[in-house]
């Protein structure tokens, strides 16, 4: 890992506001492709998850979802998947639905990291009625459904997302979420 990259990711800890975002933008710019450095901050951004900063939850999912889409050829975020799944319900919605909307790219990984983002959204889509803010959720879920679809053009992932969709009882939602896949 060079020197720009580790001072990106200080940057995203402790910079200011604005050096914060812009190495927020820089770095998930540069985690949409492959890295040779991945596993040199992996642990770091698997404890930053349950940091008591829910900025800094927020960006170690997004990174950590980047990472796992393009630069994870061990799998380790199979081990790893319940620590940033945990971020989806976190105590501040702004953390939990910046990981939900970025958490679709785990699905890039490999068959089983895309199985195991399938298995909990389609769980959390079906039991999740009881949670405040779960038709946008659900939303956010099917969005990241479509994004996957779009980038894997997997016509399993379609069908369930279809499926989930015609289970709604509400019409209005129904037709919502029907939108999305339009």
């Amino acid at each position: 890992m060079d020197q720009k990259i580790q001072d990106l990711f200080e940057l995203s800890k402790n910079g200011t506001k604005e050096e914060r975002y812009n190495a927020l933008i820089e770095l998930n710019s540069t985690l949409e492709q492959p890295v040779d450095w991945a596993y040199d901050v992996w642990d770091d951004l698997i404890e930053l998850l349950s940091d008591k900063d829910g900025h800094q939850r927020s960006r170690a999912a997004q990174y950590l979802s980047r990472l796992a889409a393009y630069s994870d050829p061990e799998d380790r975020i199979l081990k790893d998947f319940d620590a940033l799944w945990q971020v989806t319900f976190d105590e501040k919605f702004v953390t939990a639905r910046h990981t939900i909307q970025t958490l679709w790219r785990v699905g890039l990984g490999s068959d089983a990291a895309n199985n195991l983002f399938l298995e909990h959204v389609i769980d959390r889509f079906n039991d999740g009625d009881k949670e405040k803010n779960y038709t946008l959720i659900r939303s956010d879920f099917l969005q990241g459904m479509r994004n996957l679809y779009d980038e894997t053009h997997d016509e399993v992932i379609k069908t369930q997302a279809l499926e989930l969709i015609t289970s709604v009882d509400d019409s209005k939602y129904q037709k919502k979420y029907a939108q999305i896949w339009k």
